[in-house]
């Protein structure tokens, strides 16, 4: 599909409501799975990374009810995590690398497959961590996907390492399903660094709110106490990565822009785009907001729309680099980000998609060994390439703002996360009614899968 995305006629204005996290949404199902009774979810994340991980748990026996228009979702678990099912991880590495230690639990086997850019997606050292705890996966050789967890019932659980220098999601799979295992778990990360340490801090909360036992004694070690995990009501948090592209549809074009359902803490990644937005020369402010415990968050572009660039370590928050990447080419100064080398393993390699779209239009950006380098260059309309990559086809549109005649490809890959994006992003730049903007993918309830109100052009 391709998307004739818009430009901004003038400061992009509006308020925003952005849908449920992934990355909260697929912990909860995922505890769900283990606890001790039923759960509810409210605002659950309806895309496709959530549908996934709600067909995982289900092949594992757990039964799921799905209130009108899907806000909210209640999970019933089985006595006994059944087997014998086969699991589609589509591109979901939360699914690819969340579901096999609990897969363990099951009572027989459980196979794994999903597209076929999963199967060159960093798996290897979950694999290496679960025969150090006595389970089986048969794999053929590849360490890769398709390979089938041979589930006993049990895991002893105990004292073990992981190299999670690819990925934080080997360090959270195992946490995650720790509480369950015979001993617990103690587990050391054995790589030269840990990239996306705040999702890490995501999975001890997550557990901790479950009523498990839950910590990091000293950096680098984690310890999960075995125990009940605790079935209880879920309100879901907005996805904070999800509004970057929208907040910096105000940086970009000296607009202003609310995003409403701001948490006043969090653990997730997106609420970086505050101190990221400030340092590029926004003003950011969180006010008390008319959703009781949440705030909104207003950004106003610079003025004139000069948006300074900036030195940014990404390290911890990499989903953030295709939007700030996409930020810095529309700036008047250079940027660099540094810290961000595991891109390469993510949906895409995104350091060299970045790259190369950027540079498609005319940009001055450079890979470096662990980033981007990027200077300020006219820029010229064309059609961008999105490589089955959400956050891709979102840096895209911020591009788009600046460079009218720009097409993005494969826009529809947006709804692993945002199915509605489309239409809130036509909506937030051209000022429309949600219900009017053209969509060219799936547009369900702007309520549920996020929307716009108020929005115009300012």
């Amino acid at each position: 599909m391709v998307w004739a995305a818009p430009s901004a006629p003038g400061p992009v204005t509006g308020t925003v409501l952005v849908p449920g996290s992934k990355s909260l949404t697929n912990r909860h199902l995922l505890l769900a799975a283990l606890a001790d009774g039923p759960s509810t979810l409210h605002r659950p994340l309806v895309s496709r990374d959530a549908e996934l991980m709600l067909g995982a748990v289900q092949q594992l026996g757990v039964r799921v009810e799905r209130a009108p228009e899907d806000r909210s979702w209640v999970l019933t678990p089985p006595p006994h995590l059944r087997g014998g099912g086969a699991i589609d991880c589509g591109l979901a590495g939360t699914v690819l690398r969340f579901v096999p230690p609990v897969a363990a639990l099951a009572d027989g086997p459980v196979a794994f497959d999903g597209d076929e850019r999963s199967r060159s997606r960093p798996i290897a050292p979950l694999l290496a961590a679960l025969d150090a705890l006595g389970v089986e996966v048969d794999h053929g050789g590849r360490d890769a996907l398709p390979f089938t967890v041979l589930g006993t019932g049990r895991v002893a659980g105990g004292e073990i390492g992981v190299d999670a220098s690819a990925s934080s999601q080997f360090v959270s799979a195992l946490l995650l399903a720790a509480p369950r295992f015979d001993g617990g778990l103690t587990l050391r990360n054995t790589g030269d660094r840990l990239p996306s340490t705040p999702h890490i801090d995501m999975t001890v909360q997550t557990l901790r709110a479950a009523g498990v036992e839950a910590g990091s004694p000293e950096p680098g070690v984690w310890r999960v106490e075995p125990g009940a995990v605790a079935g209880r009501l879920v309100e879901v948090e907005p996805d904070l990565s999800s509004a970057a592209p929208f907040l910096a549809a105000a940086a970009a074009t000296g607009g202003t822009v609310t995003v409403t359902g701001w948490p006043p803490r969090t653990t997730q990644a997106g609420d970086r785009m505050r101190d990221i937005l400030t340092t590029m020369g926004c003003r950011v402010e969180l006010t008390d907001g008319s959703q009781g415990a949440t705030h909104d968050l207003t950004v106003r572009g610079p003025a004139r729309g000069v948006l300074r660039g900036a030195d940014l370590d990404l390290h911890d928050v990499g989903e953030l680099t295709p939007v700030v990447t996409a930020l810095a080419a529309l700036a008047s100064t250079p940027s660099q980000i540094t810290g961000v080398a595991h891109l390469r393993g993510h949906e895409t390699d995104r350091l060299a998609a970045l790259e190369n779209e950027v540079g498609r239009l005319g940009g001055d950006i450079t890979q470096t060994q662990d980033g981007l380098v990027i200077a300020p260059a006219r820029l010229s309309p064309a059609a961008l390439e999105t490589y089955e990559d959400h956050r891709m086809v979102m840096a895209a549109a911020v591009l788009a703002l600046a460079v009218p005649g720009t097409e993005i490809l494969g826009a529809e890959t947006v709804a692993k996360t945002f199915p509605a994006f489309q239409v809130a992003w036509t909506s937030l730049v051209l000022g429309q009614d949600p219900a009017a903007a053209p969509s060219g993918g799936d547009t369900r309830s702007s309520v549920t899968d996020g929307g716009v109100t108020d929005g115009g052009v300012g």
